[in-house]
């Protein structure tokens, strides 16, 4: 199939720190590749893929402080994309609602992964505008806030099997990895591991947008907490030893997780997952297989104490069965095939 998959331009393809859905994007457009299919990558000019390269600009947007509208740039790119959709079979969108008013008004088959949380006023008015778009979601908890759109399908995330893989490394703290923010509980970690008794290490970036939650308020409780350890934004190079040589990742969530990467990263190398209830959690941890799911901090502190019980070879089986970026291309390929049969009848009898 030609299929034109559209990446986000925040981070380049793939993100060279923290950038979840660029490093889907990435994976997904390797393992489309490694099948036999011609696929282009839209995306920024840093990024690097086994795909046909279409540069949307020379640099990512995170790395370009001269960049005053960004939306301009995103206009700009589906324009771009419309004028070059007939050289494609499908078109896969991961840039939230910019393609549906452009797309729904050619013939290429196209589709929107949507990536990000749904529970927005504006978000739910602007997906329901277009009531024939077919939207993939990435779990079936991030539907909630708008069931009602044409949802194609959910098909989970998934990483190249060989990216990340458990290291013979005695496990030593608990970890905590991904972004500072208020919704990502990092206080609510630094609070679990000390009463637990263990070290914790912050492996985060922190945005513009939280850095004053930072100086305010995760800062100076970590300066205050002798356990914990910063050691700010790690790379996928990196990320090996420091899951490995946890005894679990915490990730203490209080938000409606869309999905979660960090939790198949962290399974991915062997480590469980001790995750509070909410959003995607139920559909990523296999409760006492992968991880504990929990409700509030004492109870993480009890999973945190018996975590050592479970089977490290076991939870990268489990990573191996359901979140490999294989199983995430063959699923979308299924897709891909359903949203282009209308045309394949036709496409036959020109053949004949």
């Amino acid at each position: 199939m030609r299929i034109a998959q559209i990446s986000p331009l925040f981070e380049a393809v793939p993100p060279k720190l923290y950038g979840g859905t660029e490093r889907v994007v990435y994976s997904l457009t390797e393992e489309l590749v490694a099948m036999g299919h011609d696929v282009t990558l839209f995306a920024s000019g840093d990024s690097i893929t086994s795909a046909k390269l279409a540069p949307m600009r020379d640099k990512a947007l995170r790395l370009d402080p001269s960049v005053v509208d960004w939306i301009a740039i995103y206009m700009r790119m589906m324009e771009l994309i419309r004028r070059r959709a007939d050289e494609f079979d499908v078109l896969h969108f991961h840039t939230d609602y910019f393609p549906l008013s452009l797309f729904s008004r050619q013939e290429t088959p196209f589709v929107t992964t949507l990536h990000g949380r749904l529970d927005i006023p504006e978000f739910k008015v602007i997906y329901e505008t277009f009531p024939d778009a077919p939207f993939v979601s990435i779990s079936d908890a991030q539907r909630r806030p708008i069931p009602g759109i044409n949802w194609a399908r959910t098909v989970h995330h998934g990483m190249p099997a060989d990216l990340l893989t458990p290291q013979r490394v005695k496990q030593e703290y608990a970890a905590f990895l991904g972004r500072i923010s208020p919704e990502k509980g990092v206080d609510k970690a630094i609070r679990i591991a000390g009463k637990a008794g263990l070290k914790l290490k912050i492996a985060a970036k922190v945005d513009k947008a939280d850095q004053v939650y930072w100086d305010e308020q995760i800062k100076p409780l970590i300066d205050a907490s002798p356990w914990v350890e910063y050691i700010g934004e790690i790379n996928d190079a990196q990320k090996p030893a420091f899951l490995s040589a946890a005894h679990a990742l915490l990730f203490p969530i209080d938000w409606p997780e869309p999905f979660g990467l960090v939790m198949i990263e962290a399974m991915a190398c062997g480590t469980p997952v001790i995750a509070f209830n909410r959003g995607s959690v139920p559909e990523v941890i296999d409760h006492g297989v992968s991880g504990f799911i929990v409700h509030d901090e004492a109870s993480a502190v009890a999973a945190l104490n018996r975590v050592d019980t479970l089977d490290r070879t076991l939870v990268r089986r489990t990573f191996d069965r359901r979140f490999t970026a294989r199983r995430m291309a063959e699923d979308y390929v299924d897709l891909y095939e359903e949203l282009c049969e209308p045309a394949m009848p036709l496409l036959r009898a020109v053949g004949d």
